[in-house]
């Protein structure tokens, strides 16, 4: 037993939040604020039947991330299948480069970004060829 069952994304603006996530990944979300007591959304962020997990948007309940500032706490990475489309999706959407594209050799294309509530992710294609 140990394996992720789910995540947390603290935000500041949950609407604007919501658009990023949903525009740039299709995550659709579920209002569960009645359930946690605070602005909280479910993300699904796939088909039952596919590899993954499911979160949640939730409020910020202090300052966000500075600028900067090493990573405390976890990156999520989400698996795209282009991985230059999905970039422009995030760059157009507000979310800004933390690490560029870079290969992880015979294996993938992986590159890091930060929404615009500041927290990092990453994305990950697959690919062999990767050089």
């Amino acid at each position: 037993m140990g394996r992720i069952v789910h995540f947390e994304i603290h935000v500041d603006d949950m609407e604007r939040a919501k658009k990023f996530y949903g525009e740039v990944f299709g995550w659709t979300f579920e209002d569960w604020s009645e359930y946690a007591g605070m602005p909280y959304f479910g993300a699904v962020t796939g088909a039952e039947n596919e590899l993954g997990i499911n979160g949640a948007l939730m409020k910020r309940q202090g300052p966000p991330p500075e600028q900067n500032q090493a990573l405390n706490g976890y990156a999520c990475t989400m698996g795209v299948a282009d991985y230059d489309s999905t970039e422009s999706k995030i760059l157009d959407r507000g979310g800004k480069v933390a690490l560029p594209k870079y290969a992880l050799p015979g294996m993938a294309w992986q590159g890091y970004y930060i929404d615009p509530e500041g927290n990092i992710f990453g994305i990950h294609q697959p690919d062999k060829n990767a050089k």
